[in-house]
C-alpha cells in the first residue's frame, strides 16, 4: 500500500471522532525489533510548547507501555469504522500472550523508523516529549472521574508527543 506524507495541519477529520469514536492503534518497537500495539480511545490533538502534539494515555499494566517507554517514539494509526473488530481484539488481548498482530492479519510497515501497519488510512509518527502518571490528588472536587475510571487505582500515564510526520493512504 502506498502512502503520501502530508502536513499535520492537513489532517482531515474531527479529533473527537478520530480518537474517541474511530479509535487508533498506538504502536512502538523495542531495540530488539519486537513490535507491539494496542487500541487507544482516550487522547487529544493540539498545540503545546509551540509544537503540534498528541496526548495519549496508557495504563501501567499494558504491555505496549513498555515499548513506548523504551522507544521514545510511537505511531498512532487510524483505520476507520470498518476495523472495529480488529481494533477491539488488539485492545483486549496482550502481546505478552500471543502474536496478536499476526492473528488479525496486520502487516508491520516502517514509517520513518517507527512501526505501524499496512492498511491504515492515516498514520501519525510521534516522539514522546513528556510523560506523567495521573495522580489521584490532582482530580478536582465535584467530579467522579477518579471513582468512575480508576476503581483499581491503576492510573494512566499521560504522554505528550510531538507529531513528527503524518502519512495518509494514497488513493
Amino acid at each position: 500500500m502506498e502512502y503520501r506524507k502530508i502536513e499535520s495541519a492537513a489532517i482531515a477529520g474531527n479529533p473527537f471522532e478520530l480518537i474517541g469514536k474511530e479509535w487508533a492503534l498506538v504502536s512502538a518497537k523495542k531495540a530488539d525489533g519486537t513490535v507491539n500495539t494496542m487500541t487507544v480511545s482516550w487522547g487529544s490533538m493540539g498545540v503545546l510548547w509551540g509544537k503540534n502534539v498528541v496526548q495519549i494515555f496508557l495504563r501501567p499494566q499494558r504491555y505496549t507501555k513498555e515499548f513506548v517507554d523504551e522507544a521514545g517514539r510511537f505511531t498512532l494509526s487510524f483505520y476507520g469504522e470498518g476495523a472495529k473488530k480488529e481494533l477491539g481484539y488488539l485492545g483486549k488481548v496482550s502481546g505478552r500472550d500471543e502474536d496478536k498482530i499476526a492473528k488479525v492479519g496486520y502487516t508491520v510497515k516502517d514509517f520513518d523508523g517507527a512501526p505501524a501497519f499496512d492498511g491504515a488510512r492515516l498514520v501519525l509518527v510521534c516522539r514522546s516529549l513528556y510523560a506523567q502518571t495521573l495522580e489521584p490528588e490532582c482530580f478536582l472536587p465535584g467530579n467522579s472521574c477518579d471513582k468512575d475510571c480508576y476503581p483499581q487505582k491503576d492510573y494512566h500515564t499521560m504522554y505528550v508527543a510531538e507529531i513528527e510526520a503524518v502519512y495518509e493512504k494514497a488513493e
